[in-house]
């Protein structure tokens, strides 16, 4: 019997294996793959009180994948952690870290419009709104460290957004110029982490050893992050919306400049020499901010898509394979830490979380 060409070579490439697909980090399915894998990993992984500002930025990247990949599991994770918090913020009601967690109870309040899950919110900041506490008393302004921009305006704005009530919003704008004129460089167009950074008039002050000012990468992180969650938050004619969107793009034009060619950021941003290995929740975060910009065109794609393309791998091979976060930073007010591979803290798997969930949408 005679078999013709055509006949044989169907046969050899139905008979011959599959060629294995090269693994792509910025396919949707995958995104979500390692999405999923970071949640379940940090979820089964507690380290600190679920109200703690740690997990205000672990649980605002929870609720991000969530709106990512739609998971009931991860929804049931993050009515889990509502209900034992009682829906509540921390004990403080005047420091910022106490009431970051309560970005993510209003995210979830918008779903299903319960009150339970909105009222402690609206009791914590009218009390703000009526009293100065001992942020003040200690420090002369509310949010005195950079990490507060983060952690408080998110809820404000998401509360004004939600009732309606303009005076969270303002209360927002107040604070946040307090802490800019504090904080921001203009020069070198970052925050210190808070005063006890900032350089005085005859040049003193604390320095990096290679002789720079000490600019925090995750601090300002903190910084970006919040700013990007303020923006999708404040109505396009609030009057301060232009000063915010200046801020945003000035920090990112700084921070672009400052990524390593390993694709990520060191702890410290002017003296990454210093630092061993990239940093995963500054990295994360400015990713996150990164991607945000380029999705809602506020930043240019030419010019950032590259380095997003560069972090987001970066940022992927610092994960290990139970999804665990690695090369993140421990808990503290200034770049000066030791950590390795093996180093993880809940913020790291939040900044992971947020930054997947804009590069999921970009347009290669």
């Amino acid at each position: 019997m005679r078999y013709s060409f055509l006949s044989i070579l169907i046969v050899v490439l139905l008979a011959a294996p599959l060629a294995a697909q090269p693994y792509d980090i910025f396919q949707r399915k995958n995104i979500e793959s390692k999405m999923l894998a970071v949640a379940r990993w940090q979820l089964e992984n507690p380290k600190h009180p679920l109200y703690d500002w740690t997990n205000g930025a672990f649980y605002a990247g929870v609720f991000a994948a969530y709106e990512t990949t739609g998971s009931k599991e991860i929804w049931n994770a993050l009515l889990a952690m509502g209900e034992k918090n009682e829906w509540k913020p921390g004990r403080r009601f005047d420091h910022a870290d106490d009431i970051a967690i309560n970005q993510t109870y209003l995210d979830i309040y918008r779903i299903t419009k319960d009150k339970r899950m909105l009222q402690p919110t609206i009791e914590v900041v009218e009390r703000l709104k009526r009293e100065t506490g001992n942020e003040v008393a200690k420090h002369g302004i509310t949010w005195w460290w950079c990490d507060a921009l983060f952690m408080a305006p998110p809820t404000l704005a998401k509360l004004t957004k939600i009732t309606g009530d303009k005076s969270y919003l303002y209360l927002n704008d107040r604070f946040y110029k307090e802490t800019y004129d504090r904080l921001f460089d203009k020069k070198e167009k970052l925050y210190a982490r808070d005063a006890t950074y900032l350089i005085n008039e005859k040049g003193e002050g604390k320095r990096e050893a290679n002789g720079q000012k000490i600019f925090w990468s995750r601090g300002n992180g903190w910084v970006v992050g919040g700013l990007v969650r303020l923006l999708k938050e404040i109505p396009a004619d609030h009057p301060k919306r232009p000063f915010y969107i200046r801020q945003y793009k000035d920090l990112m034009s700084r921070i672009v400049k400052l990524q390593q060619a390993d694709g990520l950021w060191r702890a410290s941003l002017l003296d990454p020499g210093a630092y061993p290995g990239g940093e995963s929740s500054g990295s994360g975060f400015y990713i996150y901010s990164m991607t945000w910009g380029i999705n809602n065109k506020l930043l240019d794609k030419g010019s950032y898509l590259p380095a997003v393309k560069k972090g987001w791998t970066a940022l992927n091979s610092l994960v290990h394979a139970n999804g665990m976060v690695g090369w993140t930073q421990p808990i503290g007010a200034d770049p000066r830490r030791n950590f390795t591979a093996d180093s993880w803290e809940v913020y790291g798997a939040g900044a992971f979380l947020l930054a997947g969930s804009e590069v999921v949408k970009l347009k290669l």
